[in-house]
């Protein structure tokens, strides 16, 4: 495993548990509005935890922590992910995955194995539009779909977000992806904040107004669609 980073403690990032988040580096997706530059572009160039010292970390924290979120990059490139989880599991904890969900075969492994307790999955726009926010010519939406179909039979809790950006996102867009995931448990619109760690700079935050649109769009056809980082 490729560790870039740990968050010690977040209530943030596993809905309703007191986690620690684990960064990996690498993606195999360059969205121009990403914010782990340096994750993304240049993992090699990252000072790297070794994987026994966050295990050692995690062991001193049960009782404490309840769950462990593993991030990126993209988490789904690590070989030894699932060797990785299954020695979390064993600590006693609970483990959710962030991903692209560009990695089905990856995520079938890992939801057979029953080593994922929650998985958030990134939508990043409309299938016509998928290339453009992902920063790959030629994207495969076929995979996408694949992973998203995953999600739904795989009997545990999941949820999709999207990072919105105000210059790449259309009313349009949102009336697509709500056909798209029809009857989805839970979608999450989360405001793009500029940070110095952008990939390309210079897009800019929706208005509380226009995320409110977008999310009644979506919840025409989504049982639950919330809104994040919108002060």
């Amino acid at each position: 495993m490729q560790i870039y980073g740990l968050n010690k403690t977040t209530l943030l990032d596993y809905p309703e548990h007191v986690a620690a988040t684990i960064f990996t580096g690498g993606c195999n997706f360059c969205c121009p509005f990403c914010q782990n530059r340096d994750l993304v572009l240049h993992p090699g160039e990252q000072p790297v935890l070794p994987q026994e010292e966050v295990l050692g970390f995690l062991k001193k924290r049960r009782g404490i922590l309840s769950g462990v979120c593993i991030t990126g990059g993209e988490p789904t490139l690590q070989k030894d992910l699932g060797e990785f989880i299954a020695r979390i599991k064993d600590l006693g904890y609970l483990v959710k995955l962030d991903t692209n969900g560009y990695k089905p075969q990856v995520l079938k492994q890992l939801l057979t194995a029953n080593l994922l307790d929650y998985v958030a999955m990134d939508i990043k726009s409309s299938l016509p539009r998928y290339g453009v926010l992902a920063g790959v010519e030629n994207v495969d939406t076929g995979v996408i779909k694949e992973s998203v179909n995953l999600l739904k039979n795989s009997g545990i809790p999941y949820e999709y977000r999207t990072t919105v950006v105000r210059e790449l996102h259309s009313r349009e867009d949102f009336e697509q992806i709500g056909e798209w995931l029809a009857g989805s448990p839970a979608y999450f619109l989360q405001a793009y904040r500029e940070n110095e760690g952008v990939i390309c700079p210079g897009f800019s935050t929706c208005t509380r107004e226009e995320m409110e649109e977008y999310a009644d769009i979506l919840r025409k056809t989504i049982k639950r669609v919330d809104i994040r980082g919108m002060e």
